[in-house]
């Protein structure tokens, strides 16, 4: 499914058809060059799933937890910045990817091998002020 996003205010819209889409998907994997809006959209799903806390870009934390009004929370992942597959292992983040909460995942090229194979891609790119969302 593609989605064009001309206006911030259309991507709750389009976090809600992603999520209608894929109900019973936890593990996304959201692709695309920095500052295509991954984080944004990110921030739509949370408000979509009523989650608690703020959602923020976990850029140099990698990861954040938000309590969600259910009993699992959301976990929120920022590759970026990791240097090596060592570094993911031993973040112990593959227990995340199987505890049963949503995982929303930017930059997952760089763990690619660790992905779930259930995982859905979501793919961002942004090109003369429209943002092109697919899924």
């Amino acid at each position: 499914m593609e989605y064009i996003c001309t206006k911030p205010n259309e991507l709750n819209s389009i976090a809600e058809q992603l999520l209608k889409a894929h109900n019973e998907a936890r593990i996304f994997a959201f692709y695309g060059k920095m500052g295509a809006g991954k984080t944004t959209f990110i921030k739509s799903i949370c408000e979509q799933l009523k989650v608690i806390d703020t959602a923020i870009s976990p850029s140099f934390g990698i990861i954040n937890e938000y309590k969600t009004s259910s009993e699992l929370p959301a976990y929120h992942f920022d590759f970026y910045r990791i240097k090596s597959v060592t570094e993911f292992l031993d973040l112990g983040c593959e227990e995340y990817f199987y505890s049963g909460a949503f995982c929303f995942i930017e930059w997952p090229e760089k763990i690619v091998d660790f992905l779930p194979s259930n995982s859905i891609a979501v793919t961002i790119e942004e090109k003369n002020g429209k943002r092109f969302i697919n899924f």
